[in-house]
């Protein structure tokens, strides 16, 4: 996924197009912000070229028999989350749908239909709820991603030493923390009062924690880790 947003954004500043969001209708005088959070496990689907590279690394490291496994239990997380999503309740007003890894470029139902069509079950999730009427935001930083796809692409090259993996996984950790206020203050800044959106976010993410304290957050499928206490 991250390698597709990363050509969107290159395509856009080569032909000069500006990157808007869509239409954010007047804030309402009243009424709370309700913010639904769904953690998500990533698939091959969603990480495009990188797919092949991950589920080698997981090969080498699981064995065969544990990636089985670890494929069962992405497998049962994913049933579970379309499970939890097909059972929403209809909100009135305004829903907005947030996605990790979708960039703020003016192509986000392009990018999320061509990996809808790849296999990836988040991103059909994506179009149903559109399709039920949600409004689909562009919710990362182009120029995070495009940092988020060079550290990968590194760590999977071959030869990576040590040394060099544990360099990577702290520009990994400073690049998750701006990657987390910069989709929670995308949040504040698109979801007016009176509006509900559903975000779509890794495990190791922390994005609530930085969310003004009037969004209510609602965690349908738990907490997605010991660190976010802030419960809905």
């Amino acid at each position: 996924m991250v390698r597709r947003c990363v050509d969107f954004v290159r395509e856009q500043a080569q032909d000069g197009i500006s990157m808007r969001d869509p239409p954010i209708d007047p804030p309402s005088s009243i009424g709370k912000r309700k913010l639904i959070y769904i953690p998500i496990i990533h698939t091959a689907a969603d990480m495009g070229t990188l797919g092949a590279s991950i589920r080698g690394k997981k090969l080498s490291t699981l064995g065969r028999q544990g990636l089985t496994h670890n494929a069962a239990v992405v497998e049962k997380m994913w049933e579970e989350i379309e499970r939890v999503v097909a059972r929403l309740p209809p909100t009135q007003g305004t829903v907005r749908l947030y996605q990790d890894g979708l960039p703020v470029c003016g192509h986000e139902r392009e990018i999320v239909s061509e990996l809808a069509g790849a296999g990836s079950r988040n991103h059909r999730l994506l179009l149903e709820l559109e399709a039920r009427g949600a409004t689909l935001m562009g919710t990362e930083s182009p120029d995070l991603l495009v940092e988020e796809y060079q550290l990968a692409t590194a760590a999977f090259a071959p030869g990576a030493a040590v040394r060099t993996n544990i360099l990577q996984q702290k520009l990994r950790d400073s690049l998750l923390e701006k990657r987390d206020r910069f989709v929670a203050d995308r949040i504040n800044k698109t979801l007016s009062a009176g509006e509900s959106g559903i975000l779509f976010l890794g495990l190791l993410h922390e994005a609530a924690k930085y969310l003004d304290p009037d969004i209510d957050v609602v965690y349908p499928l738990g907490l997605p880790r010991t660190g976010q206490r802030r419960a809905g």
